[in-house]
């Protein structure tokens, strides 16, 4: 699958089968996200992988966003470590960098995914903080849920030219 075709034709994938992610397609998954573009090249990322089926369905809990979770195989919890910083603030542009290169890998490899939010919203960063204890230093982002897909989705065309400005509004 050539990169164009895997950004459009890639979608949110919310239902999955029972078949297990392999290790092997999670460190390619992981890889993929780490080669981001970061500012300043800080990677001020840190990765937690989720395969405890109590833990996901906990999440759920945590982000009523996530409810696919306690039926998923596998999760990414993607988040900025401060403590890495070199520009403080871009943490959230490289995380989220890292995350839709996550999602286009899972694609690539003929898994489905789907990105759910954590940051800004205090509640869910402090939720899953306590949850996965993490460092005071570490902020949680997003919490990519993993899996073989058990459902399909159309590609569209999601170009909008009304949304195009050239050289001012």
């Amino acid at each position: 699958m050539d990169t164009l075709e895997a950004i459009h034709s890639r979608r949110s994938i919310r239902k999955y089968t029972n078949d297990p992610v392999s290790e092997d397609a999670v460190r390619d998954l992981l890889a993929a996200a780490m080669s981001a573009p970061s500012a300043g090249n800080e990677q001020p990322w840190q990765f937690v992988v989720v395969n405890d089926r109590g833990v996901l369905t906990e999440v759920a809990r945590i982000n009523p966003f996530a409810g696919m979770a306690k039926e998923a195989p596998l999760a990414m919890l993607i988040c900025g470590d401060t403590s890495l910083e070199k520009y403080p603030g871009f943490w959230v542009q490289d995380c989220s960098a890292a995350t839709q290169n996550l999602l286009l890998a899972a694609h690539a490899k003929g898994l489905g995914a789907v990105w759910t939010g954590i940051h800004p919203n205090r509640d869910r960063v402090e939720g899953f903080r306590r949850l996965f204890k993490l460092p005071e230093s570490v902020i949680p982002l997003a919490l990519v849920v993993v899996g073989h897909p058990a459902q399909t989705l159309p590609s569209e065309d999601r170009y909008r030219r009304e949304r195009v400005h050239l050289n001012r509004w």
